[in-house]
């Protein structure tokens, strides 16, 4: 008995990682908690660049694509992290909904 996993058991386990990045940013309210799910939603799309470039069999476009994303999420993560250090320092919180003073 051998176990066929298709196309669409990726894109289910992708929307599924998504889908809870989207409620992890939609319901935090801390810096971080929303670059995780940020994170989460970036790691769906990795996960789809590469399952259809494995499935519709273009080479390996799938997987540098999917590179490219992964430079992009480091990125992301270090300047994020950078800028939440800095907030955490001038206002001693880091709860997104505190950092509207930073208008003024």
């Amino acid at each position: 008995m051998t176990l066929h996993i298709g196309l669409s058991h990726y894109l289910v386990v992708a929307a599924l990682l998504f889908g809870l990045g989207l409620v992890c940013v939609l319901t935090r309210r801390n810096a971080i908690g929303l670059l995780m799910g940020i994170e989460l939603m970036l790691n769906a799309a990795t996960v789809n660049l590469v399952a259809f470039g494995r499935f519709l069999q273009n080479g390996v476009s799938g997987q540098v694509f999917a590179l490219f994303v992964m430079v992009l999420a480091a990125a992301e993560a270090a300047v994020a992290m950078a800028v939440v250090l800095a907030v955490n320092r001038s206002m001693k919180t880091i709860q997104v909904s505190e950092t509207v003073h930073l208008k003024e």
